[in-house]
């Protein structure tokens, strides 16, 4: 039964995060707001909607190793397993003037979730300092590239262009964002349930479900909109929805999470997962700055790396 909830949360979760962002963005669209807002909050948002609900209500249960899990074994996998899937599908182009703002804030957001994890609770005044960065970054960067156009703009634009939505009516776009947020929330119900009920029945830490099947599954919109983009051509576009993503998660979701309800730290995540995830995040920023491009080799490299440390946490749980 365990099973069966996190098999059904999972597949909620995609379908639910897919049906949100596309009803939004049509809406959106009706409503005349411009490409860049709809691709820096809404896409942006919506893709991270799954995380934040998990988080949340991992949280609310007194199951931290899941709330905290999700967060740093969703930025892993964003890095390690959807761009290494990226790359191989196609190599990816780096627009420089988006990733000297955004990977450096993407640096700076990683600096402050290692400083929380290592403090071993990210309480509300962690928290709402997390929101506020995030806040500032999102202001921020509307107003700048409502100034003057920029490459950074073009990349945010690109992504509220990666889903064909067909132009339909306003009841059925309706439809579609709030059955696919009341979908996000169930959805997240049941793979936090069926996780938590998995990990007690095995015998494995919710860490470890958390940081891999959980993780995993709230990233699948990720993995979608990248894909997505690398087909069409617009491999930029998928490199900027990882950032992107990944600035959110640790901003937004443990921002927010940690506002509602004080998280503690597991100290597995502190001895291993949070330098796995720095580490990611520093092999982000060298294959993107060398060269401006994510070639095939290093979309295999981060592969690869994804498989030995999957291996590492089940081979340790056993």
């Amino acid at each position: 039964m365990n099973i069966v909830l996190l098999v059904l949360g999972l597949v909620g979760l995609v379908l639910g995060g897919d049906a949100l962002v596309r009803g939004s963005v049509a809406l959106a669209r009706r409503l005349g707001l411009s490409p860049l807002v709809i691709g820096l909050t809404l896409v942006g948002f919506g893709t991270s909607l799954p995380e934040l609900v998990t988080s949340l209500q991992a949280a609310w249960v007194g199951s931290p190793g899941i709330a905290v899990g999700n967060v740093v074994g969703s930025n892993t996998g964003n890095i390690l397993l959807i761009l290494g899937i990226a790359a191989l599908m196609a190599p990816i182009a780096v627009e420089r003037a988006a990733f000297r703002r955004d990977g450096t804030v993407l640096l700076v957001a990683t600096a402050l979730c290692l400083g929380c994890t290592l403090m071993g609770e990210i309480g509300r005044v962690a928290g709402a300092a997390l929101v506020l960065a995030l806040l500032a970054y999102v202001g921020g960067t509307l107003v700048q590239e409502r100034r003057r156009a920029t490459a950074a703009q073009a990349v945010f634009e690109a992504e509220a262009q990666v889903f064909d939505i067909p132009e339909g009516r306003p009841w059925r776009d309706l439809l579609l964002t709030f059955g696919g947020l009341a979908g996000i929330i169930l959805a997240a119900k049941l793979l936090v349930t069926g996780a938590v009920g998995l990990a007690q029945m095995a015998g494995i830490p919710e860490t470890v479900i958390g940081l891999t099947i959980v993780a995993i599954g709230t990233s699948m919109p990720e993995l979608v909109t990248s894909v997505l983009a690398v087909r069409k051509g617009q491999g930029d576009v998928a490199f900027g929805n990882i950032v992107g993503s990944n600035i959110f998660n640790i901003l937004g979701i443990l921002g927010v999470t940690g506002l509602v309800q004080p998280l503690a730290v597991p100290p597995e995540i502190i001895r291993l997962d949070i330098w796995v995830m720095l580490g990611a995040t520093l092999a982000l920023t060298l294959f993107a700055t060398t060269g401006w491009r994510v070639s095939r080799r290093e979309g295999a490299l981060l592969l690869a790396a994804y498989v030995v440390y999957v291996g590492w946490l089940v081979a340790t749980a056993i």
